[in-house]
């Protein structure tokens, strides 16, 4: 039979060191002195976190450091999600630097997608490169340890979902990268989420040169909105005028509020002028964001020669061809507003428009002119690509895809638009040959902006949101689904300022609204007299009640004028049919007089 196992009893002989450690966690004092230490302990690293802490917000988020090893070329998705979910929180504004230990020759194994390209690292990690400061992004430079910059014109091959396949074809020799943990979208769309919210602070100071023909109108509406909805101040033209007094060079007491010095600062200028950087820079701050937009100017100079034909230039000029054959005699630079007809663009931007193809210097006054734009000018937006513009725009500010979304504004009729011969085209780009070139350079680098700040995939997604969202509220504001020739409008006060020979469309609200949705909607259709109009009232509400009482007075004035000139014209007919009866009468009697005679 087994005997129980003995207990431990005092009786029992000891260690010394067991006896030791016995009695020192009996005893209540040495129990209170443990206790002490160790909250000593514990408020030391408190104070050390906090600290920590508080460094981290005065000086910038840490570098978030991603290890790249040869079996796995790129961050996972679950270490990029685990590092910004921690350290986003914080304010930043700093650069993020990558760490890699770079891999030498990565092969994928199936051949099916081996076409070359030169992208090797940024179509993947091109989120990753916008996670840089945004003046590094603008600048095409990055600064992530070894890795090759992107070469313009090459695009991502396609492959499976969850899996990256990536070429180049440097030295002939083919190189792939492969396999990423998740899939590259959803990899790219949480990396610029996370950078936008991070990083990003939406523009409130901004300059938008609005050139002529170039689906201007609608980027002024939207400027427009997003300023009214966040109570922004608009440098807008002196005296309730609609345009900055153009076409005169900028001047900055065209602003009003400026002479008078009643307003303190401007956050948008986007009215017609002639850009002049010296002047515009005294009214606007130091971080403001200038961009602008360019149209083909074949297209340009068609839909010109119709809003315009009463100008002097184009109004001999029985046809767009008519003009272009005969330019030099039909074109007087000295005459008023003939510099609609010779190099817009290059007016706008304030250069010199009159320049001929056959000018020896035609190439370095371009050159010069597209190096002063570039240096202006944080971003140039194409017409013929406006949703693309629109969501990189949206990149440039930081706005949401609801702050560029539009309906087009100022558009002409297809009943007025007429297609052009190709040798038509080419006397179009010889004639204006100063904007052909300004065109092609900044069409070219607006896709170098695209892939800088979006990347391909990215603008794919957000330009087919954006057509979702203008479709939504196209179903939601207007009754007619879109837009309607002028005599169709029931608003008087949304049908659009008619000129020239054009004939153009506005809109009609859903009558079916509650009112907060139909301010909203009438908003996107305002047309841009109207919406100036407002806001100076809204802005200078002593100002516009003066120039009210004025109009007032002086239309009896005008009313009574044009009475006068009516009863005048009336008079004159009068007098002139009068004096042909009395001719017949005197030619009746000499002919019966002459056969007597």
């Amino acid at each position: 039979m087994l005997s129980p196992p003995k207990r431990w009893i005092r009786e029992q002989p000891l260690s010394s060191i067991t006896s030791c450690v016995r009695r020192v966690i009996c005893s209540r004092r040495h129990s209170l002195w443990i206790l002490l230490i160790l909250l000593v302990v514990c408020i030391s690293i408190q104070t050390f976190v906090a600290r920590q802490a508080r460094n981290d917000k005065l000086t910038g988020l840490p570098h978030l450091r991603f290890t790249v090893t040869q079996q796995n070329p790129f961050p996972t998705l679950q270490n990029v999600l685990d590092g910004l979910q921690s350290e986003t929180a914080l304010a930043v504004k700093q650069e993020l630097t990558l760490q890699t230990e770079r891999n030498t020759d990565i092969h994928h194994q199936n051949e099916e997608y081996g076409k070359p390209s030169n992208y090797i690292i940024s179509r993947y990690v091109d989120t990753t490169i916008n996670l840089a400061t945004p003046s590094q992004m603008e600048a095409g430079t990055l600064s992530f340890g070894k890795l090759l910059q992107p070469k313009h014109g090459n695009k991502l091959s396609p492959g499976p979902p969850g899996s990256l396949v990536l070429h180049s074809t440097r030295k002939g020799k083919e190189k792939k990268l492969l396999n990423t943990s998740s899939s590259p979208s959803l990899f790219k769309a949480y990396i610029r989420n996370e950078h936008t919210k991070a990083t990003c602070q939406p523009k409130s100071h901004i300059v938008f040169l609005k050139t002529h023909k170039t689906a201007s109108s609608t980027i002024l509406n939207i400027l427009y909105r997003y300023g009214e909805s966040r109570n922004l101040t608009f440098a807008l033209p002196l005296n309730k005028h609609s345009q900055l007094f153009y076409p005169f060079s900028f001047a900055s007491h065209f602003v009003e509020g400026v002479s008078s010095r009643s307003m303190r600062e401007f956050h948008i200028m986007c009215n017609h002028m002639r850009f002049r950087k010296s002047e515009v820079s005294k009214v606007m701050p130091l971080d403001t964001f200038y961009f602008s937009i360019l149209r083909h100017p074949v297209a340009m100079m068609e839909s010109i020669f119709i809003y315009y034909k009463s100008i002097p230039a184009f109004h001999k000029a029985h046809s767009l061809d008519d003009f272009l054959d005969n330019s030099w005699q039909n074109y007087n630079s000295s005459v008023p507003n003939n510099h609609y007809a010779h190099n817009i663009l290059a007016f706008d931007f304030g250069f010199d428009n009159n320049v001929r193809t056959e000018t020896e210097d035609l190439e370095q006054r371009a050159s010069l002119a597209i190096a002063a734009i570039e240096q202006d000018f944080q971003l140039i937006l194409i017409s013929e690509y406006f949703d693309e513009s629109m969501v990189l725009l949206k990149h440039a500010l930081c706005w949401s895809l609801n702050d560029v979304v539009s309906f087009k504004l100022n558009s002409r009729s297809e009943q007025t638009r007429h297609p052009l011969l190709l040798n038509t085209a080419e006397k179009i780009k010889k004639w204006n040959a100063l904007d052909w070139m300004i065109y092609l350079h900044f069409n070219t680098t607006f896709w170098h902006k695209v892939d800088s700040l979006v990347g391909q995939e990215q603008m794919k997604r957000e330009v087919s949101q954006l057509r979702e969202l203008q479709a939504k509220l196209a179903n939601i504001c207007l009754k007619d689904g879109g837009a309607v020739d002028p005599s169709q409008i029931k608003d008087a006060e949304l049908k659009p300022f008619q000129y020239g020979a054009a004939v153009i469309q506005g809109y009609n609200l859903n009558p079916y609204m509650d009112r907060q949705t139909k301010t909203n909607c009438q908003r996107l259709i305002t047309p841009e007299l109207q919406y100036t109009d407002r806001l100076y009232t809204q802005q200078f509400p002593e100002l516009a009640a003066k120039h009210r009482q004025v109009t007032r007075m002086v239309a009896p004035q005008h009313q009574r004028s044009d009475r006068a000139r009516l009863m005048g014209r009336v008079w004159m007919r009068e007098a002139n049919r009068r004096q042909i009866i009395r001719h017949k009468i005197l030619n009746i009697k000499n002919q019966k007089t002459s056969p007597s005679a």
